[in-house]
């Protein structure tokens, strides 16, 4: 009865080296994607921390335009009394 004995401790041996082995390859993965994980995480929070800042540099740009613009309104009611005073004018001159 002793060889079988002999035969499963070795079968026994070699299934704990199997699923050493197995646990090993599983925690490197593991660390693998943590570190991929952690890197993603550092790149969305740059990719957050530049949107941010070109976002406030588009408001600023956008606020300098608003300021500079041309007064548009006021323009064209000078435009049209202008006109209404050639008109008149016209009138008068003929």
């Amino acid at each position: 009865m002793t060889v079988p004995e002999a035969s499963v401790a070795v079968e026994l041996e070699r299934l704990r080296g199997t699923v050493a082995t197995g646990f090993a390859e599983v925690k490197g993965s593991l660390s693998v994607l943590v570190e991929r994980s952690d890197r993603n995480e550092q790149d969305v929070k740059q990719l957050r921390q530049d949107t941010e800042k070109d976002i406030g540099e588009i408001r600023h740009d956008v606020e300098a335009l608003k300021r500079n613009r041309w007064p548009l309104p006021a323009i064209g009611a000078l435009t049209g009394i202008a006109g209404a005073v050639a008109g008149i004018l016209a009138l008068f001159i003929r």
